[in-house]
């Protein structure tokens, strides 16, 4: 989980509402309708609201980057091409993943409210900034938000030196009562590729345990992906069982890639530049996977509020280590991050805004 740092003096602040303006501009000039935009824009922001830089504007030259490319559809015709009362798999077609996942949650709570659980598969779709995000929309309806994605193919299995899997993230949106709810979300690798693209432009090494070389070799190179090295599991070494980081990272491509219909394993379209696009793709697009189960389906949703609450409470009060600051929950230091920067603005990278000129002299659009 992140903790609340304050901006660094090489930071510089713009406001939640005029980075919105700016970036549903440039989705806008890309060809989204406004709507599209409006969303795309919404759920691309909210990652760095809630501190989670590495999926948030610095990503947004990435995605002109595949529309340039031909990899997104800006006017997609999103499809449910197999369903059941409970379960569907969507056709994202190209679609910007961060529009086709808010359409995949929507139908997968309108499936739970019906029949008290939804489960939705998406093929042919595209990078689709935090899951957390998705998680999070099932909690107003009293529901508990299950999401993952597969991604670009940057880790090697337990004991391997090629480039399998995704960091591949999973969250769970969990609701309470007067308690902040309960809300993980993260990558099944030690860390995710966009915390190293964050060290890579502040040039600082990474921690041992976060990647390996070409060889397989330990390194803490943050530019190691580009000269053949990959991500390691959650757990970094047979020591500190990444095997089960191994098994997280599959078990998402598999309902994520496998069973909507995508491309799985080493055949996911990368979203990193400095790798190739596969060749005879196994499936469409990149896949993502969304469940939403109805609390009243087990217990009543108050009491089961009421019960969180008290979970939580016990959580958040166990002792912490001395020197140590108050024991959080998933979801505790988002929360912190989100109010901050609502009021003070979102702190950004010198090379970010660099990013963000670029893209604004590019389409013409006012930063």
């Amino acid at each position: 989980m992140n903790t609340l740092e304050k901006p660094k003096l090489d930071q510089i602040l713009y406001s939640y509402q005029r980075l919105l303006h700016f970036v549903t501009q440039i989705f806008c000039t890309i060809g989204c309708s406004t709507e599209d935009a409006e969303i795309a824009a919404k759920n691309l922001l909210i990652a760095d609201l809630r501190g989670v830089d590495s999926h948030g504007i610095a990503r947004l030259e990435g995605y002109v980057r595949l529309w340039e490319s031909g990899r997104i559809n800006v006017k997609p015709q999103i499809a449910i091409i197999h369903e059941t009362p409970s379960t569907g798999t969507v056709d994202a077609d190209a679609a910007l993943g961060l529009v086709s996942g808010e359409f995949a949650m929507n139908l997968a709570i309108e499936k739970a409210k019906q029949v008290g659980s939804g489960w939705i598969a998406v093929k042919n779709s595209n990078h689709f900034g935090i899951a957390g995000n998705y998680a999070m929309m099932a909690m107003a309806q009293d529901m508990i938000g299950l999401v993952m994605t597969n991604a670009s193919p940057l880790v090697a299995p337990a004991g391997s030196v090629s480039r399998m899997l995704g960091t591949n993230p999973i969250a769970v949106a969990v609701p309470s009562g007067e308690e902040s709810p309960f809300v993980a979300d993260f990558a099944t690798t030690t860390a995710a590729n966009g915390k190293l693209e964050i060290l890579q432009r502040k040039n600082l090494d990474a921690p041992i345990g976060w990647i390996q070389q070409s060889n397989g070799d330990a390194t803490t190179n943050p530019h190691a992906l580009k000269k053949g090295g990959a991500l390691l599991p959650l757990g970094s070494d047979s020591d500190r069982s990444y095997h089960k980081g191994y098994c997280l990272g599959s078990w998402v491509d598999i309902f994520s890639g496998v069973l909507s219909g995508a491309n799985f394993g080493p055949w996911v379209p990368p979203f990193v530049h400095f790798l190739p696009m596969p060749q005879n793709p196994v499936g469409e697009g990149i896949g993502h996977f969304f469940g939403a189960m109805r609390i009243d389906g087990f217990q009543d949703a108050t009491v089961f509020k009421s019960r969180m609450d008290i979970w939580l409470r016990a959580f958040r009060s166990a002792e912490p280590i001395e020197g140590e600051h108050a024991v959080m929950v998933p979801g505790d230091p988002e929360r912190a991050f989100e109010a901050e920067r609502i009021q003070h603005g979102i702190p950004l990278l010198p090379s970010v805004v660099n990013s963000m000129q670029q893209l604004a002299q590019k389409f013409e659009v006012d930063l």
